[in-house]
């Protein structure tokens, strides 16, 4: 019995060890902190390594790269923008908007995020028309194309746009391609054998040299962007995979939103793109003219590109969600595929709806995975008993992530209302400050309902027990889920 002894206090120990840095290292809020400590003494024998794997907080910790002239002209920028805000200077194109400007100089302020106001904008809401835009644009791609994924499948959707890139690699166009280790676990890193061999280059984000085996998988970067020679953007909820375009049996019609944008708004995407890069391929490509061309765009719409991860001191996506709710006199609706909030947003949101604004919320009936939806079903009847609508889409999947406040303010992005998104995951989401594109989600969001139907408070509170008993559990395990 003596080398068992052994080896609990040697264990114990180490628990302690960890215990201590969650206390005083990484500095956690203290529900989450009580918790790893819980898992720690409670499961001696392998608490120390779920928290290595899942617990390890990336928060402050610099992993991006950026030198000190490319600092300097980014601030200076910066700078700029704020001195027009202070000083009432910045003139927003659509003036029905101008209340929202210390939501911009928040952003500004905190993210680094520069308003552009030359954009032109167009909404796709399925995978078919998003990817049919994409592959035009590549077609027609002279200097560079830059491809971030979370997800990328090799089925035929995957093929056919590898196909077009090894097509415009060979023409000499540049091609770079960042997919997360995670979002794309069973990948092989050879489905790209023929890209690389035309030129183009491949990275993965927090990649792993242990096959299976990521220590960072609690960390991961959840971002679709596609940027075509630093003019055209594409920003939203849409990953390469068949399922994305309805051919999935199980979930059918994929219903999801992205935006296609022209304009100065693209070179606020193509920062964080390559910053990623640069993490990712172990690069560091300068921000210098060819990514950044200057030219004008001929659109009107004002945008804020805004990104978030767990190395941010604030959480950004999640700040602009909460301004966005202070803001709402009207009404509210909101679109997301998983609904697991941090309290912040949850109370925001009951706060809303107990003013009397008309705050809608839809999310699918059918899903991806069970213990998220009971985890939503779980928040969604704090919302329903606080007076707002929940309707359940059912003629497929629903991804999309958007937001609107009273038809003038909005936002798409790869943010789910979950703590995932807000705290663990690298995010990038587009403000609009604009009446005309927001009254267009309105739209999409009011035709949707058709293919909705209402979840009542009394059919809610009516569920079986052992529904509410699996609620229950995911509730407990919703900020890993």
């Amino acid at each position: 019995m003596q080398p068992f002894t052994h080896i609990y206090v040697v264990l114990s120990i180490i628990n302690i060890f960890f215990a201590m840095a969650i206390i005083f290292l990484e500095r956690r809020n203290a529900t989450a902190t009580w918790a790893w400590i819980l898992v720690l003494f409670f499961l001696p024998g392998i608490g120390f390594i779920i928290y290595i794997i899942l617990g390890r907080n990336l928060s402050g910790r610099k992993i991006y790269k950026i030198n000190q002239r490319e600092k300097l002209a980014i601030k200076a920028m910066v700078n700029k923008q704020k001195q027009k805000i202070e000083e009432d200077k910045l003139m927003i194109r659509d003036a029905s908007v101008d209340m929202y400007k210390d939501m911009i100089y928040m952003n500004v302020n905190s993210n680094k995020s520069l308003l552009t106001q030359d954009n032109e904008v167009e909404i796709y809401i399925t995978g078919t028309e998003k990817f049919e835009a994409l592959f035009s644009s590549i077609e027609h791609a002279k200097h560079h194309i830059h491809l971030q994924y979370y997800i990328f499948r090799n089925d035929t959707l995957g093929i056919r746009l590898v196909e077009l890139l090894i097509k415009k690699a060979k023409e000499g166009v540049k091609v770079r391609l960042v997919y997360d280790d995670i979002g794309c676990l069973g990948l092989k890193k050879s489905f790209f054998n023929g890209l690389r061999e035309a030129g183009g280059e491949v990275a993965i984000f927090f990649s792993s040299p242990i096959k299976y085996i990521n220590f960072r998988l609690n960390y991961r970067n959840h971002r679709k962007v596609a940027i075509i020679d630093g003019k055209i953007g594409f920003v939203g909820g849409f990953n390469v995979g068949n399922e994305y375009i309805g051919l999935d049996k199980m979930l059918g019609f994929w219903r999801d939103t992205h935006l296609k944008i022209t304009g100065s708004g693209v070179a606020t995407l193509q920062i964080p793109f390559l910053l990623d890069w640069n993490l990712s391929a172990n690069q560091d490509l300068k921000y210098t003219e060819e990514f950044f061309p200057e030219f004008r765009g001929n659109g009107n719409i004002p945008i804020q590109i805004v990104t978030s991860g767990p190395t941010a001191k604030y959480q950004h996506i999640s700040n602009n969600y909460l301004k966005m709710i202070h803001s709402a006199k009207k009404t509210l609706y909101l679109q997301t595929p998983y609904f697991v909030p941090e309290e912040s947003l949850l109370q925001d949101l009951q706060i809303a709806a107990l003013s009397g604004i008309d705050v809608r919320i839809m999310i699918p009936d059918r899903t991806d995975s069970k213990w998220v939806k009971w985890a939503s079903s779980s928040y969604i009847g704090d919302l329903l008993k606080a007076g707002a609508t929940c309707y359940m889409y059912e003629k497929g999947f629903m991804h999309a992530k958007t937001m609107v406040v009273d038809g003038k303010l909005a936002t798409v992005g790869t943010a789910n209302l979950d703590i995932r998104s807000m705290k663990l995951n690298f995010e990038v989401n587009a403000i609009l400050y604009d009446v005309n594109k927001a009254k267009e989600l309105e739209e999409i969001f009011l035709k949707d309902i058709e293919n909705c139907f209402e979840l009542t408070l009394e059919d809610y509170e009516n569920r079986p027990k052992m529904l509410r008993f699996k609620e229950s559990i995911a509730r407990l395990l919703s900020p890993i889920l």
